[in-house]
């Protein structure tokens, strides 16, 4: 069963792709059937450039467990105190 559970965030960072270092502007999340990861779904993440090439996205499946754990240690890296010293958001 299709979810159609979509988002896009507008992001500012880079990715490497085949060509090299490119600009990510936006990260488009689904959970949905992956493309190639071995599970029947899958959370996706599609990191953009700009513009329509695909040699300017980096595509990423996780399963359900994994995510979450993605999820938690990003969390807890950016509230540990010295990233909250350096005043970042």
């Amino acid at each position: 069963m299709c979810t159609y559970l979509t988002s896009t965030e507008k992001v500012a960072g880079t990715g490497l792709g085949a060509k090299g270092w490119f600009p990510i502007e936006s990260a488009v999340v689904y959970f949905d059937h992956p493309q190639e990861a071995p599970v029947e779904h899958a959370l996706c993440i599609d990191f953009r450039a700009g513009g329509d090439d695909p040699g300017q996205r980096v595509a990423v499946e996780l399963d359900a467990r994994s995510a979450r754990t993605l999820a938690e240690s990003i969390l807890a890296t950016l509230a540990h105190d010295e990233v909250v010293a350096l005043g970042v958001d």
